[in-house]
C-alpha cells in the first residue's frame, strides 16, 4: 500500500506485513488484526480448483474466460485487456513503454509509480493537481486520499501517454472509471486483490488501445498469470450479485468506522469503501498504542498526523478496534 513519497533509498514501505510491528510487540492479544491495507477484509468465497490448475501450464481458453469476465466487468473490448500477475508487475512495465519523457505524477499517491518511472531514467515531478506533461501518472480513486479525479478532466489533458490507476474503483459508479470508453492516449489499470480480497491472488489489468496492449502482453511474456488465478478471477469477476452484496455492506462498514474513529478524536480526511485516511494530532502515539492491542494500522513518514484505516473484517474486529481506540495512552 502506499508510501506517501519516494524515500532516498531503492525500496517504498507498504502495508500489509506484520512482521516487524510483531517484532516490536511479542505480547499483543492474537489473532492480529491487520488494518494496513485497503484490501476487502472478506474475500470472496474461492471453490475447490480441480487439480490440473495446478500441475498443468496455464491454457489458453482458461486464459480467454478470464479475459471476457474482465472486459464484460470493465466494459471494454476483449482485445483492449491484458491479464498480469497483479497491478504492480505492469506499474514496473509501463516506464518501458516511451524513451525518457517529462512525467507528472499527481501527488503525493502510491510512491511504487513515481519509484518506476525513475528508476527507468525519466524526468518525473509530483504535482498537486493534473497538468500537461509528456506522461501523465493519476491515482483515481487516489490512495491514501480518496479524491476522485472526473473523467473529463483526465480527457482534457494533453499528454502523450496517460497512465490511470484505478485499484480501488470497483465499488464506486462505473461513469468513474475511463475503461468503459477509453481515450486513445491512455493506459487504465485494475486490480483483482483489494475489491475481492484476494491480493493472494496476484492479479491485475491493464486497459489500453489494442497496439498498446499487445506491446505489454510481449512484454510481460507467456504464462504471465496462472492457472489457478485465471480460474479464481473469471469466477469472482462474473459474480454481479456478490459484487452487489459487498458493496452494500462496505458502505455500512465505512459509516460505521468513520463514526468510531471521530468518536475517538479523529478527523476524517477522505477515503475510498476499502480504506479511510484520518489525523489526530497524536497519531504516533495512536499507532503504538493499537499496536499494544494486536491491531496494525498505516502511518506514513512525511505526514506525522495522518493514519490509514482498513476496514475491519466483522463485528469482533470492530469490538476489539472500538476497545483499543478508547485505551488510554501509556505515561511516558
Amino acid at each position: 500500500m502506499p508510501n506517501i513519497g519516494v524515500p532516498g533509498g531503492k525500496t517504498v514501505a507498504h502495508g500489509g506485513d506484520l512482521s516487524a510491528v510483531r517484532r516490536r510487540h511479542p505480547g499483543a492479544p492474537q489473532p492480529w488484526i491487520d488494518l494496513s491495507t485497503g484490501i476487502n477484509p472478506l474475500p470472496y468465497p474461492v471453490a475447490d480448483l480441480p487439480a490440473d490448475a495446478w500441475s498443468r501450464l496455464p491454457s489458453h481458453d482458461a486464459a480467454q474466460a478470464l479475459i471476457a469476465a474482465a472486459a464484460r466487468r470493465y466494459r471494454c473490448a476483449p482485445d483492449q485487456l491484458v491479464a498480469a500477475p497483479g497491478t504492480q508487475a505492469l506499474i514496473q512495465i509501463l516506464p518501458r513503454l516511451v524513451a525518457r519523457s517529462r512525467v507528472a505524477i499527481v501527488g503525493p499517491t502510491y510512491a511504487e509509480h513515481e519509484l518506476s518511472w525513475r528508476r527507468h531514467g525519466h524526468d518525473v515531478t509530483v504535482v498537486a493537481d493534473l497538468e500537461a506533461a509528456d506522461v501523465v501518472v493519476a491515482v483515481n480513486p487516489d490512495n491514501p486520499t480518496g479524491r476522485l479525479m472526473s473523467t473529463q478532466a483526465l480527457r482534457g489533458i494533453a499528454a502523450r501517454l496517460l497512465v490511470v490507476d484505478e485499484a480501488f474503483i470497483d465499488l464506486l459508479p462505473t461513469e468513474a472509471s475511463l475503461a468503459g470508453d477509453l481515450p486513445d492516449n491512455a493506459i487504465v489499470l485494475r486490480s483483482f486483490g483489494k475489491t475481492y480480497g484476494l491480493a493472494g491472488v496476484r492479479l491485475g489489468f491493464a486497459i489500453a488501445p489494442a497496439p498498446l496492449a499487445q506491446r505489454l502482453r510481449e512484454d510481460l511474456g507467456p504464462w504471465a498469470v496462472s492457472g489457478p488465478a485465471l480460474s479464481i478471477g473469471a469466477t469472482a469477476l462474473a459474480d454481479d450479485a456478490w459484487l452487489h452484496e459487498t458493496a452494500t455492506r462496505l458502505a455500512g462498514d465505512v459509516r460505521k468506522l468513520d463514526a468510531l474513529l471521530a468518536s475517538a478524536g479523529f478527523a476524517i480526511l477522505g477515503g475510498t469503501p476499502l480504506f479511510r485516511l484520518a489525523s489526530h494530532p497524536e497519531a504516533r502515539e495512536k499507532v503504538e498504542d493499537l499496536a499494544r492491542q494486536g491491531i496494525h494500522v498505516r502511518a506514513f513518514a512525511d505526514r506525522p498526523t495522518c493514519l490509514r484505516f482498513g476496514l475491519p473484517g466483522g463485528d469482533e474486529e470492530f469490538r476489539r478496534l472500538s476497545a483499543a481506540l478508547q485505551v488510554p495512552q501509556k505515561v511516558r
